[in-house]
């Protein structure tokens, strides 16, 4: 029966627990089954509380549903949270060895809403450390590989929740999205990723709740309508971050049919004229990904993104150092801290402490510009597309791609340059399962940026997709 269990999405294992055709602690013992079997090879669930605490909690869940309360739709489903959030009893290390040891005091907004729907946390997510770069090893728990070759990269930094997805492991994940971060590693294990708008889900809270607006939670699933329900859950204003939106999240009106791709207006970004370094057959299978939806009637026409892509790396440099920099700088107060922490987070704290508050505004002042210029883009189409990654998923040996083809990258993450767009503006993006490498059995996906706080109709879109290729999606690693 276990393996009937862990194949359910979130929302047909709710329906049946709630149905009380399985119980949860069939469904805590099954996933940890799987979890004893997969996750010594995929190291992406880490610091796993004890299976007698697990299953302690998923019979409180089954008594209370035996007096007909239910805590909400996550109600007895296990979730591990990723390891940049907080989880009352768990760790919050970031991957770093410093943090090994740091207990947080409470939970995460995000934390606290999907308890109060009901999941029961087993543990967290592996990630890179301090989340830097988009490859998921770290010196504490080890590397996750991708799920569906152990050769490779799964990606990053949400990488430990999409192989645990990949794998059914988990049954849906939360992860968050700085540079692609929910985006890229959902692509390159054939899964959904969401990085909602700015604001959407608050995220911390923590030590700025106002200029520190780059990052932010969001959903992992291998269906949409899963997907759509965490962010539902996720979403909604908090005090502590002043700056969140107001509104939840309404998808109950979604339709999964293909009809809200007839006539939709996509414009296909491809690798910006080629400003974009990128491999060879990227652009084809999202190519294939757009003809499927041009094939149910939605109008795709290439077209550029008509503003100075080299301001907008710059812009992004000023931005990240100012932002990462700083905490990297906490953490060197430690003892040993240099000689532990990866050269990349040495890199940015060097690198920020050149940064004046006049670069910082300039920047700001660039960024301001760039979400206005879209706007008059968002005039013409209804979403944007671009590939969700640069490079097929590289050898899990290899820190970051230093080369593209001829070109060289002149960062660790030049690479996955094309995820910086939506980012800077603060606009919702999905990442779509597109395809597979010709030759190996890598995953591909294609992301989709929407309008200003347009969550709802890019999950509408993504729901129309995965209604068009439904089969196809169903594919899974062996």
């Amino acid at each position: 029966m276990s393996t009937t269990i862990t194949d359910w999405t979130a929302s047909e294992l709710s329906e049946k627990i709630h149905a009380r055709q399985v119980s949860c602690t069939e469904v805590m013992q099954a996933y940890l089954q799987r979890i004893g079997s997969l996750n010594p090879v995929y190291k992406a669930i880490v610091n796993l509380a004890p299976a007698e605490v697990l299953m302690a909690q998923a019979g409180q869940c089954d008594e209370e549903l035996a007096r007909g309360q239910s805590r909400g739709w996550l109600h007895g489903i296990p979730q591990a949270i990723k390891d940049t959030a907080h989880a009352l009893g768990f760790p919050s290390t970031l991957g770093s060895t410093l943090l090994a040891h740091h207990m947080p005091r409470s939970d995460s907004i995000m934390t606290e809403r999907m308890k109060a729907a009901g999941c029961i946390v087993i543990g967290k997510s592996n990630m890179p450390e301090l989340g830097l770069g988009s490859h998921t090893f770290n010196a504490l728990f080890g590397t996750t590989p991708n799920a569906w070759d152990t050769a490779v990269s799964a990606g990053g930094s949400s990488g430990g929740a999409a192989v645990a997805l990949a794998h059914r492991l988990l049954p849906v994940a939360d992860g968050s999205d700085f540079m692609g971060s929910l985006r890229n590693p959902a692509g390159w294990n054939h899964i959904f990723g969401m990085r909602p708008s700015q604001g959407r889900v608050p995220f911390g809270p923590g030590a700025d709740v106002w200029v520190d607006q780059l990052g932010t939670e969001g959903p992992m699933a291998r269906s949409v309508r899963d997907l759509a329900r965490l962010l539902a859950t996720q979403s909604g204003h908090d005090p502590r971050q002043p700056l969140s939106i107001q509104a939840r999240v309404d998808v109950s009106g979604l339709q999964y049919t293909p009809d809200a791709l007839q006539d939709l207006r996509v414009g296909w970004l491809g690798d910006l004229g080629g400003h974009l370094a990128m491999e060879d057959g990227i652009l084809n299978v999202c190519e294939d990904a757009l003809r499927t939806m041009q094939n149910a009637g939605a109008i795709v026409e290439p077209m550029a993104l008509g503003y100075d892509t080299q301001t907008l790396w710059d812009t992004w440099l000023v931005w990240r150092r100012a932002l990462v920099g700083p905490k990297v700088a906490a953490l060197l107060q430690l003892p040993g801290a240099r000689e532990q922490l990866k050269p990349e987070a040495l890199w940015e704290h060097e690198h920020s402490m050149a940064l004046s508050c006049i670069d910082f505004n300039k920047a700001s002042q660039r960024r301001s510009s760039f979400y206005h210029h879209l706007l008059t883009v968002f005039e013409k189409v209804d979403v944007l597309a671009l590939p969700v990654a640069q490079v097929w998923p590289f050898s899990k040996e290899q820190r970051w791609p230093q080369q593209i083809g001829e070109r060289t990258m002149d960062t660790y993450h030049r690479w996955m340059e094309c995820t910086l767009y939506a980012t800077l503006a603060g606009l919702p993006a999905i990442s779509l399962p597109a395809g597979f490498h010709p030759r190996k059995p890598w995953p591909m996906g294609i992301q989709l940026i929407g309008k200003p706080q347009g969550d709802v109709a890019l999950l509408q879109v993504a729901a129309s997709y995965e209604a068009v290729r439904h089969e196809w999606l169903q594919r899974r690693p062996i």
